[in-house]
């Protein structure tokens, strides 16, 4: 059953990407994460009703919400980052920068939950890795020299790592709506504190109300991932549910070209095939 919330993530997450895009072509990425932010928590916390888990919120115990806490903070770190880079950059190429996080989740999970590294999953790493680098060479003729998205792609990478890890470790003993309602309220504090520091809410009455909805969109989306993605984490290992939630790059690039008109080169396809192979070999 963990994989087809794994999958059911991946769909989402995929939509998000394409969704966020549509948000922040004249907005502002933090003020926009920290708007949708605000649905995802309402999303949150209606799951947490729904199932009835308000009740166990007494019994949570302490390390459990410290752990909770700081995946917050990665999530929100995470989040900021991978906005910006998709603001600045092409899609495809921020979410194939995106699923290399997956070689530092496996990494991390064999660190700190022994969770077994094979060869598949050696073999998948390098298939992964080679195609990642495949869609986001720039070609020859691209006169655009502004790689900033990259560092912030970079940037987003180790962030969700970190929030993978530290969310396992923190949804062990915890309703996993529950658990999610929690650190998505760490996330908008976060969010909102950058967005008063850099003092984009400023910016708030300029932003069209066309970019507003896709936001909104966008955070329904993420809610819908993240609560599928924390229910198969809970049941299933953090090692083989983060490859097949890796898989949303084939929801992003089909949406970003029914959207965007954002084509694959031959190079970049022949990346994206090898990033899904790569997924798809990790989890033999």
């Amino acid at each position: 059953m963990w994989i087809l919330f794994a999958l059911g993530s991946a769909f989402f997450a995929g939509l998000t990407a394409v969704l966020a895009k549509c948000g922040i072509e004249h907005t502002n990425s933090h003020l926009a994460t920290a708007l949708r932010t605000i649905v995802v928590l309402v999303f949150s916390w209606i799951m947490v009703g729904i199932v009835g888990s308000f009740s166990s919120i007494s019994t949570i115990t302490h390390k459990t919400f410290l752990f909770l806490i700081l995946s917050g903070i990665s999530t929100g770190a995470s989040w900021l980052c991978y906005f910006k880079a998709l603001q600045l950059g092409n899609i495809n190429k921020v979410t194939a920068v995106d699923k290399t996080s997956v070689v530092l989740t496996i990494i991390l999970s064999f660190l700190f939950f022994k969770e077994s590294v094979t060869v598949y999953k050696i073999i998948g790493i390098i298939i992964l890795t080679t195609g990642t680098y495949l869609m986001v060479e720039k070609k020859e003729d691209n006169k655009q020299t502004n790689n900033a998205w990259l560092l912030y792609a970079v940037l987003s990478v180790i962030f969700a790592s970190l929030t993978t890890i530290l969310g396992k470790i923190g949804i062990t003993n915890i309703e996993s709506n529950l658990g999610t309602a929690i650190r998505t309220s760490v996330v908008l504090i976060m969010s909102w504190i950058v967005v008063l520091v850099t003092h984009s809410q400023m910016n708030m009455k300029s932003i069209p109300k066309k970019e507003y909805l896709f936001i909104v969109l966008s955070g329904f989306a993420t809610g819908g991932s993240w609560l599928c993605f924390y229910h198969a984490l809970q049941s299933g290992p953090a090692s083989l549910v983060t490859p097949i939630d890796k898989l949303s790059i084939l929801f992003t690039v089909l949406f970003s070209y029914l959207i965007f008109h954002e084509k694959l080169s031959k190079k970049s396809l022949l990346g994206l095939i090898l990033i899904v192979s790569g997924t798809l070999v990790m989890l033999l």
